[in-house]
């Protein structure tokens, strides 16, 4: 029998072999990500945890509804909530690829929620950032 430990380590290095969506372990908790990226960016947002330059952040913790809309895409579920030492939020989509539903979301975010603010990470951030943080951050992928 494994212990917790034991178990979690199994798991861990299981879902480090799987290429895209799955389980994995950033800062002590297990989350299921739906990509490589959403996955090195949470830990992304643990190293800033860790290193004191934002309070904490949530992964997908709120589904935003677009009431008025009756037909095609109604709702809207940001990838991260990310929290500075006031209180003080926004939100953080993570995308490969932007396909027209993609688009409609982030459009219909923007006009439903005009006080909310979302940063897009995309394949740019990620060529810009990803050499450096691979030489900082455990686990990247």
């Amino acid at each position: 029998m494994l212990s917790i430990a034991e178990y979690e380590e199994f798991l861990a290095k299981k879902d480090k072999r799987k290429a895209k969506q799955g389980w994995r372990f950033v800062g002590g908790k297990r989350i299921y990500f739906r990509s490589t990226w959403e996955a090195n960016y949470g830990r992304y947002l643990q190293f800033l945890v860790d290193n004191h330059q934002i309070a904490y952040w949530l992964h997908e913790p709120k589904t935003f509804w677009f009431e008025a809309i009756k037909r095609g895409v109604r709702t809207y579920l940001p990838d991260f909530q990310v929290f500075d030492f006031l209180g003080n939020h926004h939100w953080v989509e993570v995308k490969g690829f932007m396909d027209a539903k993609s688009q409609t979301k982030l459009k219909r975010f923007a006009k439903y929620y005009p006080d909310e603010k979302l940063t897009l990470i995309d394949k740019t951030w990620f060529k810009e950032n990803n050499k450096q943080l691979k030489s900082l951050i455990n686990d990247w992928e």
